[in-house]
């Protein structure tokens, strides 16, 4: 049992040292364009032309004043448009500007590149492996963390 202790223990340790590193990649790419991680995942939630500030902001579990404000901040960089709605006159239509389809399409490519110079020489059989494994792994942490809280005595 401390042996298999010890193996979880070195595994977390892993997880938390990849998630740290695919978050900081993720920021070097998003500052390559002169955006943030969260201006990024706008940027590429508006390219999908299904768009909805507040929907968006349920989904990442922040508050609409944020997306609001990240919104603004791409408005202001000359990267998306608003305009209203032809279907519902209370609601904002944002699309993409030339200059915002340009940053994206970097930002894919990149990321493709880095995926490619990390991934693509993996046996696949391991990957294969590792996507089972952290697809299970990630269903435990969400079905954990739907479970209440319980108080220790």
């Amino acid at each position: 049992m401390e042996s298999q202790t010890e193996e979880i223990e070195t595994a977390i340790g892993s997880l938390g040292r990849l998630a740290d590193l695919f978050q900081g990649r993720r920021a070097q790419l998003a500052r390559g364009v002169g955006l943030t991680v969260q201006q990024w995942r706008v940027l590429e939630e508006i390219s999908t032309e299904h768009f909805l500030p507040s929907l968006f902001a349920r989904e990442r579990e922040c508050t609409p004043a944020a997306i609001s404000k990240t919104l603004r901040q791409l408005l202001g960089k000359d990267l998306i448009r608003a305009a209203i709605s032809s279907k519902d006159g209370r609601r904002r239509r944002y699309e993409l500007t030339g200059e915002g389809r340009r940053i994206i399409e970097r930002l894919r490519r990149d990321r493709r590149r880095a995926i490619r110079a990390i991934w693509s020489d993996l046996p696949g059989e391991e990957v294969t492996r590792f996507a089972r494994f952290a697809g299970e792994l990630g269903n435990r942490f969400e079905r954990f963390a739907d479970q209440p809280t319980r108080k220790d005595p």
